[in-house]
C-alpha cells in the first residue's frame, strides 16, 4: 500500500500534539466532533505539519472556536435537560475544584453580598435574606464532569433568568460572567442563562450548602458541564465583551454545552 503524500516519512512527531493534549482532548471530547477527529486526522487538517507547534495550537484552537459556534447554533433554549428522583441523589455531592478540599477558604456570610455589573439596571447588590426572599426553584439534575464522571444532584435557589429580569439585565446582551470568592471565573451565553433549569443555588439535598461545595450562593445549569458552575459566587456581570473564564483561558471549550 502506497502512504500518503502528506503523511511525513518516518512516523508522525507526537511532541507538539502532546504538547497541547488539554486542547486535543477537548477538541475530542465535545459531542459535534466526537468520532470525527483524532490525533491522525489533526494531521491532515492541521495542513500536515504537525512538527510545527504554532500550527498544531492555531488549528486546535481554531477548531475549538469552531466547535462552540456549532454548539450554540445547536443549542435549544427551550429543550429540558432530564430530572430525576429523589432516590437518586448522592448526598453529599462530590467535591471539585482546581485545589483539594482541605484548601478551600469559607466565605464569611455575615458579611458576604452579591456584586452587580455591567449591563444591569439595577446594580445594587444583594444579600442572603433577599436572595431566600425570592420565589424558589427546585431541580434534581444531572451533574456531568468534563473529567468523565457524574453524579445525581437535588439543587434549590433562584431561577437565573428570573433574577436578571429582577435586576433589569440586558437581555440581549451576549454573555453573562460570574466571580467567586477564590477568583474562580466562568461565563455563560446568554441563551444557557436564560434556559429554565439555570439557577442560583442557595441549597442541597434540602439544606443550605455547605463550604465546600458552593455556600452560600453558586450557578447551578443543567445544560452545561461541571467546570461552567462555579462556586461561591460573589459578583455577576452581564456584558457583549467575552469575559472567558479558568479553564475556558487555558484551553477547554467555552460552549461546553451538554
Amino acid at each position: 500500500m502506497t502512504g500518503s503524500l502528506f503523511r511525513p516519512r518516518g512516523g508522525i512527531d507526537q511532541v507538539p500534539l502532546l504538547a497541547e493534549r488539554k486542547l486535543v482532548e477537548t477538541v475530542e471530547r465535545r459531542g459535534v466532533l466526537k468520532g470525527a477527529v483524532s490525533l491522525g486526522a489533526l494531521t491532515f487538517l492541521s495542513g500536515c505539519d504537525v512538527t510545527n507547534e504554532r500550527s498544531v495550537q492555531s488549528v486546535l484552537t481554531a477548531m475549538s472556536s469552531w466547535n462552540d459556534k456549532v454548539q450554540s447554533w445547536l443549542f435549544d433554549a427551550n429543550r429540558l435537560a432530564p430530572t430525576f428522583a429523589l432516590s437518586d441523589v448522592v448526598d453529599p455531592p462530590r467535591y471539585n475544584a482546581f485545589y483539594q478540599i482541605e484548601e478551600v477558604k469559607p466565605v464569611d456570610v455575615s458579611t458576604w453580598k452579591l456584586e452587580l455589573g455591567g449591563l444591569i439596571f439595577d446594580k445594587r447588590p444583594w444579600l442572603p435574606a433577599q436572595l431566600a426572599a425570592l420565589p424558589q426553584q427546585d431541580m434534581i439534575i444531572r451533574h456531568v464532569c468534563v473529567e468523565g464522571w457524574d453524579y445525581i444532584g437535588h439543587w434549590t435557589g433562584v431561577n437565573l433568568k428570573a433574577f436578571l429580569e429582577r435586576i433589569g439585565a440586558d437581555m440581549t446582551a451576549k454573555y453573562v460572567a460570574f466571580r467567586s470568592f477564590d477568583g474562580y471565573v466562568s461565563s455563560l451565553d446568554m441563551a444557557s442563562a436564560l434556559h429554565p433549569q439555570t439557577m442560583l443555588a442557595t441549597h442541597y439535598a434540602g439544606r443550605p450548602l455547605t463550604e465546600p461545595f458552593g455556600a452560600p450562593l453558586r450557578l447551578r445549569t443543567a445544560v452545561k458541564l461541571g467546570f461552567k458552575n462555579p462556586k461561591w459566587l460573589t459578583a455577576i456581570e452581564v456584558t457583549n465583551a467575552y469575559p472567558g473564564g479558568y479553564w475556558e483561558d487555558r484551553g477547554y471549550n467555552w460552549f461546553s454545552g451538554m
